[in-house]
Parts: structure tokens; sequence; C-alpha cells
């Protein structure tokens, strides 16, 4: 398969659907910034994998490569305007998972008690950029109503929590200082 179609060329796409849409579209603007967040948990992932003091938590790591895979399915249901059959399902046990693996976290580092300045070890800067561009894709499937499944954007909303906490989280088992914003 050639990984150029010369089809969009004109600056129009295919959904899965069959339709054709201004790459300009906001369905397009969401899933791609589902697809930049991806890019970045997987940034996020290679900085973790070489820190040593991560490595006494793969469940943390799995449930990073599970959410990549979750991104996909996710991307592929905002690829289309009417319902397909054939996509994979976007399980509820997902977001249970992140919130226990974020209680996990909170339990086993210091408690918030100021805002934090975004930074800190790669990892955690990686993880904060990767947060924040979680909550730009929240924006953009904002404006795409109806959603085609409610499990999407609290999907997304839980895993911009989930970002935020295991970038914190980095940082402490890295030891690697939080800045405390003071205004």
């Amino acid at each position: 398969m050639k990984i150029y179609t010369k089809k969009g060329d004109s600056g129009q796409t295919s959904l899965l659907s069959g339709e054709r849409v201004e790459k300009s579209h906001p369905r397009l603007h969401a899933y791609g910034h589902l697809d930049e967040l991806n890019s970045l948990i997987g940034l996020s992932l290679s900085y973790l994998h070489q820190e040593k003091a991560f490595q006494q938590h793969p469940q943390l790591l799995q449930e990073l490569s599970q959410i990549q895979k979750a991104l996909f399915s996710i991307g592929s249901h905002l690829a289309s305007t009417k319902p397909q059959n054939n996509l994979p399902p976007l399980p509820q046990e997902d977001i249970v998972r992140m919130e226990e693996q974020i209680d996990f976290c909170t339990q086993n580092m210091p408690p918030l008690k100021s805002f934090i300045l975004p930074g800190g070890s790669l990892s955690a800067s990686s993880l904060h950029v990767a947060r924040s561009v979680c909550r730009r894709a929240e924006r953009s499937l904002l404006s795409l109503s109806p959603l085609p499944h409610e499990t999407i954007l609290k999907f997304i909303n839980r895993l911009s929590d989930y970002l935020f906490t295991l970038a914190r989280f980095a940082n402490h088992t890295t030891q690697t200082p939080e800045q405390l914003w003071t205004p």
C-alpha cells in the first residue's frame, strides 16, 4: 500500500462513511488533536522507560500504552458522521482504570497544596505538554455535537487529570522538585 494517494491534494479528505469533508472541518481538528496527544504520550513513554525510578511502576507504563490504543479507537469513532458497526468498543473500564491509577499515584506522593508550574524531569515535562494538548482536544470535541459516544468526553476529561497526576508522580519518583506558582 502506498502512503500517498493524492486524494487529499485538493484540501479535502474522506471520512469512514465515505463522505468528503474539508481538512479544516471541526471533526478533523478533533481527531487531529487526539493524534497529536497520542504522539506526545508516546514521547512521554520513551522518557519514562529511560528513568530507572519509574521502572518500579510497570502498571503505569502499561496504562499509558493502553491509553494510546484507546485514543486510536476514539479517533475511529470520530472519523465518521454515521454509526459504524465495525469500530472498536470504548469500554468504561478504561476510565475506571485511570481513576485507580490517579488514586495510586496520589496516595504515594506528597499532597498538592499549591498550583505548580509545568516542568521538572523530561518525562514530567512531556506529560504536562500532553495534558495541555488533551485539554485542547477536549475543547475540540465539544464543538462536535452530538458526540458519537458519551464515553469519549468522559475518557478525555479523566485523561487530562491522569496526565497531570502522572507528571507529578514522575517528578516525585525521580526526586525532581516541583516549582510552586507564587503570584
